[in-house]
């Protein structure tokens, strides 16, 4: 019920002080161009890594991006730029 009751009060407070939802809501924002790069911000950590596939873990479920000849281009805490072709990005509970 308290979990309920803070996301209800991190949404209102999103619409009257227009704040970005990603920052509110300590969602992941993810950037792709084309199917060469994602970019995403706010994760918790690297799960996986092989050339087909990557598993991040959010703070609510984790992240699959599945492609071919995957490379970190850059990695920090929170931020990740992969490279390669991407074919999918699934969410998983």
């Amino acid at each position: 019920m308290a979990k309920n009751w803070v996301q209800q009060v991190r949404q209102w407070m999103t619409q009257k002080m227009d704040l970005p939802e990603d920052v509110m809501m300590d969602l992941p924002r993810i950037t792709m161009i084309g199917q060469i790069h994602i970019y995403i911000e706010n994760h918790r950590g690297l799960l996986t890594f092989t050339d087909k596939e990557v598993r991040l873990l959010l703070k609510q479920g984790q992240l699959m991006i599945r492609g071919k000849s995957f490379v970190i281009k850059m990695i920090l805490p929170e931020e990740i730029l992969l490279e390669g072709k991407i074919d999918e990005v699934t969410y998983l509970d």
